[in-house]
């Protein structure tokens, strides 16, 4: 039984308008050279220039000073290390050095992609048969690093998406990094992601139980000082860093829109880029409600599971998840407990779909076999497109599955409530597959979605065309959940 789409008429596509000033390190002998020049301008150049500089940038970024003063922070221990006193420096010549260590980035500006949608915590001020939604996007740029951009919009009585209007300016946040870790799961991380056993002896062997950020911290950077280091060495000391690092609270500004918002890549663990993010709007035990999603950080050579979470789109926090199911892409959390623990879909061996529990959102382990690729279309592998949702009907979970040329295509599966590794029925055929117009892109053939809701008895189902724009589909829920159960 084929069940019915309508391809609605709206498109999300980059805009390279969108830029955030990023930190600019040009490696330490020519930064040094840079600050011995702008050391050699007298006031009255230094005052020019940076009044130039604020003259052309200063509307592109919502306070672009203190960026500058940020960034020059940054090279402080350089700037020292040359015998310059940089508290009698002028506030000046500081930013000025700053806006040499900035540099824009388009964060969009070669693909918006692979969106999930959620219901907005507030549902104020709506006609009847309205949600307000936030749909999150893969935003990428200059050499395909990608960050998390979002955009907010209003779904009406028959299911028409308005968009609000989009701000001008982009807000990072604020960063706070987690300052004790658990010497015992910092250990079992590191383990997990296969770090060398002999330098992680070397390293951690001396420090207590509980140790702090800043203790680590300073012990591998003295290590990595030594020119004389070997490479397997360096990476180790680096994997070690970057495990630590990848604990933070992000904050952005009361004052900034939510389109303004960028999660831009932070620590060293995704310095190549956030790549995917399930949100799904998460109901505990008690009804509190919070927004959370998994993602991918990824750092050119290795990738690490994260959680983020957030009950106002303000504040965030990040973690990395542990155990032996947190491994490679493609996780997806159910939006409640089951029978009192988390549950969580994942990918493990890139090939199938698996399920697991667990007492915490950040620990999993166990993971247990829930589909294999059975069709022509998936027959490469089969993963999920966001968290399951629920039905009375059962859990939907919406799949992606790889066929022939890497063409990829969405289906759909229903799942026990009560026991979601029993399978209640799955589409024999694509839910979607990528009309011709739909075929070109950045990644040719594909269709993909990280995120689905329901709204006025249907689904609402955002997805990317080929790895560049994004659109949305919307299918009727009854149809749907019918042929799901008569696939069985």
């Amino acid at each position: 039984m084929r069940v019915s789409v309508i391809r609605k008429d709206i498109k999300f596509t980059p805009d390279s308008r969108r830029v955030v000033a990023r930190y600019f390190m040009n490696g330490n002998e020519r930064t040094q050279q840079m600050v011995i020049r702008i050391m050699m301008l007298d006031d009255k150049q230094v005052a020019q220039t940076l009044e130039q500089t604020l003259r052309e940038f200063a509307r592109r970024h919502r306070n672009i000073s203190a960026v500058f003063f940020r960034h020059c922070e940054k090279i402080r221990p350089i700037i020292e290390g040359m015998q310059i006193d940089y508290d009698a420096m002028s506030s000046d010549r500081k930013m000025l050095i700053g806006s040499y260590c900035t540099m824009e980035y388009a964060i969009e500006s070669a693909a918006i992609f692979n969106p999930s949608i959620i219901e907005d915590f507030d549902q104020t001020g709506l006609e009847a048969g309205e949600k307000r939604v936030v749909i999150s996007f893969r935003a990428t740029g200059e050499g395909h690093i990608s960050s998390i951009v979002f955009r907010r919009g209003i779904l009406d009585k028959d299911n028409n998406l308005h968009i609000m209007k989009i701000g001008n300016q982009i807000d990072k946040a604020e960063i706070e990094h987690k300052t004790l870790f658990n010497k015992e799961r910092f250990l079992t991380k590191l383990s997990e992601m296969h770090t060398s056993d002999k330098y992680i002896v070397q390293i951690m062997q001396d420090l207590p139980d509980e140790f702090e950020f800043a203790v680590l911290k300073n012990i591998l950077n003295t290590t990595l000082r030594d020119p004389l280091i070997r490479d397997e060495r360096r990476m180790a000391m680096q994997e070690i860093l970057w495990l630590a690092n990848s604990f933070y609270d992000l904050q952005f500004k009361q004052d900034s829109d939510i389109t303004e918002r960028v999660i831009f890549p932070i620590s060293d663990s995704e310095s190549r880029g956030i790549e995917d993010a399930r949100f799904v709007r998460f109901v505990d035990d008690d009804d509190s409600v919070r927004v959370m999603a998994t993602y991918t950080a990824y750092n050119g050579h290795t990738i690490l599971p994260k959680l983020i979470s957030t009950e106002d789109f303000y504040s965030f926090r990040v973690m990395p998840l542990h155990g032996a199911g947190a491994q490679n892409k493609n996780l997806a959390l159910f939006p409640r407990k089951i029978k009192g623990k988390y549950a969580m879909l994942a990918r493990i061996d890139g090939v199938n779909n698996y399920i697991m529990y667990s007492d915490r959102a950040t620990q999993w382990d166990n993971p247990v076999l829930l589909q294999k690729p059975r069709f022509t279309w998936e027959i490469t592998q089969i993963g999920n497109c966001g968290s399951p949702v629920w039905t009375p009907e059962g859990w939907l979970v919406i799949t992606h599955g790889v066929g022939t040329m890497r063409r990829y295509c969405i289906g759909a599966s229903l799942f026990d409530l009560d026991d979601p590794r029993k399978e209640i029925g799955r589409l024999s055929e694509p839910l979607l597959s990528p009309l011709e117009d739909e075929r070109e892109g950045y990644v040719p053939n594909v269709v993909y979605s990280c995120g689905s809701i329901i709204h006025n008895n249907s689904l609402i189902l955002p997805y990317a065309v080929s790895d560049y724009s994004s659109t949305y589909a919307v299918i009727d829920l009854a149809e749907l959940l019918e042929a799901l159960k008569k696939s069985k």
